[in-house]
């Protein structure tokens, strides 16, 4: 579904990515892990648009969208729950939830707010709530729950347990695996190592803008090198 081929990416004529390649195929969960700094979140923000890489291109479903404006590779069918949520905190939790099915506003959206409240019953609770209001945890759950309302082929997830009680983290890996469960194409970048590679399918681990390991979560598991630097091992 998402190719990503020799990217690079630069801030003020210095380079953060160098040439990162990966895949990731229709229904599966991919989790993209290595330490702050590592290029992670710039390459999300470019395969949605919202940073130009100065090499390289992206290729989502057959189509080149390398440099496509993010408004453009929304309506492709990509959707970003971002690190740090983003709420709209003087918007209601409903609010929010419809705005992230802005590019179908003019279809019934009621079965889809019906999925997100069954997925985090909280937030039914929350309805009329205005989000700036709500807890790091149930935050996140809208932050997710907006990203889901578009309806997207793939959802791409930075940093969902950033910040959040470890009671939460364990909601929202569960909620991870629920969304998998649904089809739903996911790259997850996650700082929580362990917690990434029991939801994903396969795992690239990025340091220093490169990558430098690759493969399935149980290889990735049992590679002495990640178990030393992320697993605490």
């Amino acid at each position: 579904m998402l190719t990503v081929t020799n990217l690079r990416i630069a801030y003020g004529g210095a380079e953060v990515v160098h040439g990162v390649s990966l895949e990731v195929g229709e229904g599966e969960c991919v989790a993209l892990i290595g330490p702050n700094g590592a290029g992670k979140s710039s390459l999300l923000k470019a395969v949605c648009g919202l940073l130009k890489p100065t090499g390289g291109n992206i290729v989502f479903e057959g189509a080149d969208i390398t440099g496509m404006a993010g408004h453009e590779v929304a309506r492709r069918g990509i959707a970003m729950c971002p690190e740090g949520r983003q709420m709209f905190p003087e918007m209601t939790v409903m609010e929010n939830l419809r705005l992230g099915a802005y590019r179908r506003r003019n279809e019934d959206i009621s079965a889809e707010i019906e999925e997100v409240m069954t997925l985090f019953p909280r937030l039914r609770e929350r309805a009329s709530q205005m989000a700036g209001t709500l807890s790091g945890g149930e935050q996140e759950m809208v932050a997710i729950s907006r990203a889901l309302m578009a309806k997207p082929q793939l959802c791409i997830f930075d940093e969902p347990s950033l910040g959040i009680a470890p009671k939460v983290v364990d909601e929202i890996e569960d909620t991870l695996v629920k969304i998998k469960a649904l089809g739903v194409t996911v790259l997850l970048v996650e700082q929580a190592v362990s917690m990434a590679l029991r939801v994903a399918d396969r795992a690239y681990v990025l340091e220093a803008g490169e990558v430098v390991a690759a493969g399935t979560s149980a290889a990735m598991s049992n590679d002495p090198r990640v178990q030393r630097a992320y697993l605490g091992a």
